[in-house]
């Protein structure tokens, strides 16, 4: 990795359907039998004789019956069968709430990706074991996981758990690298720490909130950002920043890591 002249640049500077109606036969059934009543008044004088043949016709106009047995024929159960087509029309509309769930994953992408850059912070003061440590630029990240481990070994041994996320608290930097403290914090003090380590507390004061999201090497450009960030906004800054890895540098992929960097203000 080459970043010696942003990181300077960085620390100088800173440094959001159909109805049917069919009923018609039995109104023309009926119209028929009609017919036969006047045939029985035409015929007065054959009198008892002659009532009996209508009534014999009256047996064909009984015939009707049959017409009316038509009417069952009656197709309005046929009818019936649009309202299976109305039953069809229901089953479009259950498909459409789903295409309605879809929409919502997509709206999620803009809200992941809005991180904080340049908000106003508060750091607030932890218990921490630290480690003081120098590195070359081009093995940077290597020796920044390598203090990690080594706080992480004696918290271990010890038992006692960390109580944040570690923390590089750069000091200085040069062309050829920079000295930098390893900080996990912890809520009770380790014993038997090497002479390189101790317990301390974290920086603390109004700072600047930047997120970086992943690989160390390409922490360039946010530190670039920064510097124009600052110069726009006409801030200055200390000769300090700080690098929170929310992610565990020691357990995440290094283009998976995000890390939020605070630039405290003079």
């Amino acid at each position: 990795m080459n970043r010696p002249f942003l990181f300077r640049l960085a620390l100088a500077a800173l440094i959001p359907a159909a109805a049917i109606s069919v009923s018609n036969f039995g109104a023309l059934a009926q119209s028929a039998s009609p017919s036969p009543a006047p045939a029985a008044s035409a015929s007065p004088a054959p009198a008892p004789s002659a009532s009996p043949a209508p009534a014999a016709s009256a047996s064909p106009t009984a015939e009707p019956a049959p017409a009316a047995s038509a009417s069952p024929a009656a197709t309005p159960s046929p009818a019936t069968s649009p309202t299976p087509a109305a039953s069809a029309s229901p089953s479009p509309s259950p498909t459409a709430p789903p295409a309605a769930s879809t929409t919502p994953s997509p709206s999620d992408v803009p809200v992941k990706t809005a991180d904080p850059f340049g908000e106003e912070f508060s750091l607030e003061p932890k218990k921490v074991v630290m480690v003081k440590g120098t590195a070359n630029w081009d093995s940077a990240f290597d020796t920044l996981i390598d203090a990690f481990k080594a706080l992480n070994t004696v918290l271990t041994k010890q038992g006692i758990k960390p109580n944040g996320n570690m923390m590089i608290v750069y000091t200085s930097t040069d062309d050829t690298g920079f000295t930098f403290l390893a900080e996990i914090p912890v809520d009770q003090d380790p014993k038997n720490l090497a002479k390189d380590m101790s317990v301390g507390k974290s920086p603390e004061g109004k700072a600047l909130k930047f997120v970086h999201r992943g690989s160390y090497d390409n922490m360039d450009n946010t530190y670039e950002a920064i510097t124009n960030h600052l110069d726009d906004k006409r801030l200055e800054a200390k000769d300090t920043f700080i690098e929170e890895y929310l992610t565990d540098p020691l357990k995440t992929a290094e283009d998976k890591l995000v890390i939020n960097v605070y630039v405290p203000l003079k």
